[in-house]
C-alpha cells in the first residue's frame, strides 16, 4: 500500500481507503454484517488506514466503530446530514436551514454514541454549497468542536457532479478535505478544483472512482439490482445499456480485457497528484483484496492515460432517467 498527505492536516492516509455507505444496508442491499466487518478487518491487514462513513448510511457508523475502536491508527470520518434532508444542496437556501450550529452539534454527538468513538479525525458536511461561505454559525461550532476534542479537522463533501461548487470554500482557507466524485468519465475536477485543493493545501477524498460499478466492467443491458437498492434509480431505464457500450468502446482502446477496468479506472484518480485517497465501497474480502492491489506504486503509461482522457463522459445518473 502506498500512502500520500491529506492536504496540510499533517495526517498520512492509504492511497485506497474504504468507503463504508455499502456497509450500513441502508440502500445498497445485500450487505452481511459479518461479511462487512471481515471486509474491513481485511483492508486494515493490507494497510488500510482511511476510512470514510456518515449519519446517513444506515448502521455503517456503528459497524465501523465497533472495528475501529480496535485500531486507533486507522482514520475515520463521518458526515452531518443536512437538517433540511435535501440532497443535493438547492441555490438560494441559507446556511441556517442546512447546518446550523445545534444540528452539527447534535448529529455529531448521535455518530460518536453511534460508533462508540471518542472523536472523528474528520467531520464533514454531505452537501454543500458555496453561498454558505461566511454566513451562518457553521464555521463558529466547527471550530468550538475543534477545541473540545471531538474533531480533529473539517471537511465537505460536494455536491454530486459541482466541483466548482467548493472553489471559494477552497481558496477561503476554512476548509481541510473536500470529498469529490472524480472518474474516468467524469474529469470535470480536474479543469478547477483539483489545481486550487493542491494550490491552497487541501486534502481530496475522491468518491464514486468506479461510477458506483459502471468501471467495474459488470454492469450489462441485462444487469437487475433488489428492490430498494438505489441502483435500480443510477442505472434505470436504458443506462446499463449506455454503460455497457461505453465500457466496451473504452477496453478495446485500451486494449485490455474488462477484467482490468477497474484497476486501470483507480490508476486514474490516483494519476491525479492532488488526490490523496480514493474511498472504494468494499463489501466483500474479495474487493478489498483486489482494490488494495492498485495501491503498488505503477502509474498509468501515457497512452493509457490519454486513451482514457478521450473516453471522458459527462452525465448525472444520481438524477431520475426521465429527469
Amino acid at each position: 500500500m502506498e500512502y500520500r498527505q491529506l492536504g496540510k492536516t499533517g495526517l498520512t492516509v492509504s492511497e485506497i481507503g474504504y468507503g463504508a455507505w455499502g456497509i450500513g444496508a441502508s440502500a445498497w442491499i445485500g450487505a452481511r454484517e459479518d461479511e462487512s466487518v471481515t471486509a474491513l478487518h481485511r483492508a486494515i491487514e493490507l494497510g488500510v488506514t482511511f476510512v470514510d462513513t456518515a449519519r446517513g448510511y444506515g448502521e455503517s457508523e456503528r459497524i465501523v466503530g465497533s472495528v475501529l475502536r480496535d485500531h486507533p491508527d486507522v482514520l475515520v470520518a463521518t458526515k452531518v446530514p443536512p437538517k433540511n434532508g435535501i440532497w443535493p444542496a438547492p441555490d438560494g437556501l441559507h446556511p441556517d436551514e442546512t447546518f446550523p450550529g445545534d444540528h452539527i452539534r447534535a448529529s455529531l454527538e448521535t455518530s460518536l454514541a453511534a460508533s462508540g468513538l471518542e472523536a472523528f479525525d474528520v467531520l464533514q458536511f454531505h452537501v454543500w454549497s458555496d453561498e454558505w461561505v461566511g454566513r451562518g454559525d457553521w464555521l463558529e461550532t466547527i471550530a468550538d468542536l475543534r477545541q473540545e476534542g471531538k474533531i480533529r479537522f473539517f471537511g465537505v463533501s460536494i455536491n454530486d457532479y459541482q466541483p466548482e461548487n467548493a472553489l471559494e470554500l477552497v481558496r477561503s482557507g476554512t476548509v481541510d478535505t473536500v470529498q469529490v466524485i472524480d472518474n474516468a468519465w467524469h474529469q470535470q475536477p480536474e479543469e478547477h478544483l483539483l489545481p486550487a485543493c493542491a494550490e491552497h493545501g487541501v486534502g481530496v477524498i475522491v468518491r464514486v472512482g468506479l461510477d458506483e460499478g459502471g468501471l467495474t466492467g459488470r454492469i450489462t443491458a441485462d444487469s437487475t439490482f433488489p428492490e430498494g437498492d438505489f441502483r435500480n434509480r443510477y442505472f434505470g431505464g436504458d443506462r446499463p445499456a449506455q454503460v455497457e457500450q461505453h465500457v466496451n468502446a473504452l477496453v478495446a482502446d485500451l486494449g485490455v480485457g474488462t477484467d482490468e477496468l477497474p484497476d486501470l479506472a483507480l490508476r486514474y484518480v490516483l494519476d491525479q497528484p492532488a488526490v490523496s485517497t480514493v474511498i472504494a465501497g468494499m463489501r466483500t474480502v474479495r474487493n478489498v483484496e483486489r482494490n488494495a492491489a492498485t495501491s503498488d506504486g505503477r502509474r498509468l503509461t501515457d497512452t493509457q492515460r490519454d486513451v482514457i482522457r478521450r473516453h471522458r463522459w459527462e452525465r448525472n445518473f444520481y438524477q431520475a432517467p426521465d429527469a
